[in-house]
């Protein structure tokens, strides 16, 4: 018999967070330090653009009303529909600054148990009412703003109250999980079992379990196991057509998967309430290394022969110089990998000497000259410095954004023999891009986030200043020329940040024409009423 637990809901536990940036409202960033950053990039704004209080909003009126029997269900206070406007991209952020909330939605809901989903959407059906199912708003590619305006009103649905750890099979090492479940808190409910689903985005403390299955989410390993299907056993969706649920097994050779319709759907073919996640013993053995190259290229040679290898680094961090400067990691010129293994069961110090050895072999001078876990302080303080700055980002991309500083950032993935290409061609015609809207030189920098062996996941950054008051308009313009880009070398629009509605241009142009005539079909099947997140991944009149 499976050792079987059966969990009873628990206390809903939510952080508090920003209604106009990103996660925690007590880590913005001042106004003085919002300025020390601008004063870096020359020509940026001299003073911070203020924070509008919720109170001096200027929202539209809301234009329907939910039936009696959810009324309980829905709320049409400023503050709800205020956070729920928009997602955490730059350019959502700077509308929100400027007091831009035209796209909130009329109604926000907070189903608590599955039925409550079922009767809204059949309300929002019957009603014309859209339909945008919202994690914890972390998207950064306009996946949560309706931008449709052919509805009678919009409806966003709040998930955060369906966040538990419903069931553990731990002889499987599985366990039924609500899509609400912020990061931290489906962790805290697996760690008491020894387990933990071990995926960790950079948005980990403000997203969902639901938002990463429905936007196919990058997590924590940077080789092997880089998205969350990967851990995905079986998913229940609720459709306007009806509930799909998926049967629970380590594989099957069934005919085309009904999790992977749903996986990557974002939203537009059904709410995800639930899912059966495979896990993993915790891990005790961890070891990390960084090593140091004077030449951005041999530094790609050696993550190519990393991911070649078969050692499958948890971690596999490959900054260019300039983001190796802006981290705080190494100057000089000089690119930082940053290399960490792990395991449940055994010492890891052996692989990661293998694998510091293949990065020497390429030019490489590990930091310190240690690779045992127990030797490696050096190599640990560049990690744990990149980690710092890795989870600091986006707040310090929201005190540029104060101070009217263009701060773009796009990840792709493509083969190895087309990256020193790519590489280039973003350097000169975003850079391009990024002259004609501001008329200033852009910092363009890049880091691998993932790895592959047949090619990596470059994510790049770019950064001027921009025109208060234009701010939207450049970004779109720099955003374009990205897209553009990556089409032309034949790059993905995105490895792990979704289409939303500001890729679909790229995604259009990306999938295959009868791909897209099979997604139309599943819509009008599953979705006839065409409520669900227009606008995303195709238009529902299609």
């Amino acid at each position: 018999m499976a050792d079987r637990t059966s969990l009873s809901p628990g206390a809903d536990i939510a952080p508090a967070r920003s209604w106009w940036g990103w996660g925690d409202p007590g880590q913005a960033l001042p106004d003085a330090e919002c300025a020390e950053l601008a004063a870096l990039v020359p020509g940026a704004a001299g003073t911070a653009q203020p924070i509008p209080s919720i109170a001096s909003l200027e929202l539209p009126p809301v234009r329907v009303s939910a039936p009696r029997t959810l009324a309980h269900l829905v709320s049409g206070d400023p503050a709800d529909r205020a956070g729920h406007t928009y997602g955490k991209a730059f350019r959502d952020v700077v509308r929100a600054l400027h007091g831009d909330l035209a796209a909130a939605p009329d109604l926000v809901a907070f189903p608590r148990e599955e039925r409550d989903v079922e009767d809204l959407l059949d309300w929002a059906a019957a009603s014309d009412v859209a339909v945008i199912p919202y994690g914890a708003g972390s998207s950064v590619v306009g996946g949560i703003e309706y931008r449709a305006k052919t509805h009678s009103g919009v409806l966003s649905m709040d998930l955060s109250g369906m966040g538990r750890v419903l069931e553990i099979d731990r002889v499987s090492r599985s366990a039924r999980i609500q899509a609400g479940a912020l990061g931290p808190y489906l962790e805290a409910q697996l760690r008491p079992h020894g387990l933990t689903l071990r995926h960790f985005p950079q948005s980990f403390a403000f997203s969902t379990l639901g938002g990463w299955l429905a936007t196919r989410a990058g997590g924590h390993y940077a080789t092997l196991h880089t998205h969350i299907d990967d851990l995905t056993a079986a998913l229940r969706v609720v459709t306007p057509a009806g509930v799909s649920e998926s049967l629970r097994l380590p594989g099957s050779g069934a005919g085309p998967s009904p999790d992977r319709l749903f996986l990557g759907s974002e939203g537009t073919l059904g709410i995800i309430t639930e899912a059966w996640m495979r896990l993993q013993d915790r891990p005790v053995h961890k070891a990390s290394a960084s090593v140091v190259f004077d030449r951005f290229p041999a530094a790609v040679d050696a993550v190519r022969a990393v991911a070649q290898s078969g050692l499958y680094p948890a971690n596999c961090r490959l900054l260019d110089p300039g983001e190796a400067a802006l981290s705080g990691v190494a100057g000089g010129g000089r690119s930082v990998l940053v290399l960490g293994v792990e395991s449940a069961h055994h010492p890891v110090d052996g692989r990661l000497a293998e694998l510091v050895a293949l990065a020497r072999d390429h030019g490489g001078s590990p930091v310190g000259g240690s690779t045992a876990a127990g030797d490696s302080a050096v190599g640990d303080s560049a990690a744990e410095a990149w980690r710092s700055a890795f989870l600091r980002m986006p707040y310090i991309r929201d005190g540029l954004a104060r101070m009217s500083v263009i701060s773009e950032t796009f990840e792709t993935a493509c083969t190895w023999d087309r990256f020193p290409e790519l590489y280039e061609a973003v350097h000169r015609d975003v850079g391009a891009a990024v002259r004609a809207a501001t008329g200033a030189e852009a910092l363009i920098n890049c880091r691998f986030t993932h790895v592959y062996p047949d090619g990596p996941a470059p994510y790049f950054t770019v950064i001027a200043p921009g025109r208060r008051g234009s701010e939207v308009a450049m970004w779109d313009a720099i955003k374009a020329a990205a897209m553009h880009t990556l089409g032309e070398h034949r790059a993905t629009v995105t490895h792990h940040h979704a289409v939303g509605r500001d890729h679909r241009p790229g995604y259009d142009r990306q999938r295959p024409e009868p791909f897209a005539l099979a997604l139309h079909a599943a819509k009008q099947a599953l979705d006839p009423a065409g409520i669900l997140n227009p606008g995303v991944l195709f238009d529902a009149a299609g």
